[in-house]
């Protein structure tokens, strides 16, 4: 499990993106799509079509970071593109936490393909 501060800011990507960028390219989609500077220290979380993969853009004062996630099966709890504006959603570190260790943020609930081994 990753942890990070509670002070950390966490924007998440709304609509789904490309997976097949890498640092040059979600940077570019932090700059141009969510309008935030990639490198203020905060993460920036991003998904396909799907919801199958996550990629986590962090810059840690030294370089960027690329964190990637793919489920074997199941989707990620995503919000809507419907209910947000300006195409991000501000979370805290802990419903990150939530979200990367399958937890449905809207009931509380874990996802059906999260398993406690």
């Amino acid at each position: 499990m990753l942890s990070f501060s509670g002070s950390l800011k966490v924007f998440v990507a709304v609509e789904p993106c490309d997976m097949r960028r890498s640092f040059n390219g979600l940077h570019d989609a932090v700059s141009t799509r969510l309008m935030e500077d990639p490198k203020s220290g905060s993460i920036y979380a991003f998904t396909n079509k799907r919801r199958t993969l996550l990629k986590i853009l962090y810059w840690d004062g030294s370089g960027l970071w690329i964190l990637a996630k793919r489920l074997e099966r199941g989707t990620f709890s995503w919000p809507k593109g419907t209910d947000i504006r300006d195409g991000k959603l501000r979370l805290n570190s802990t419903a990150l936490a939530f979200l990367l260790d399958g937890i449905d943020m809207r009931d509380g609930c874990r996802r059906p393909w999260y398993e406690v081994t």
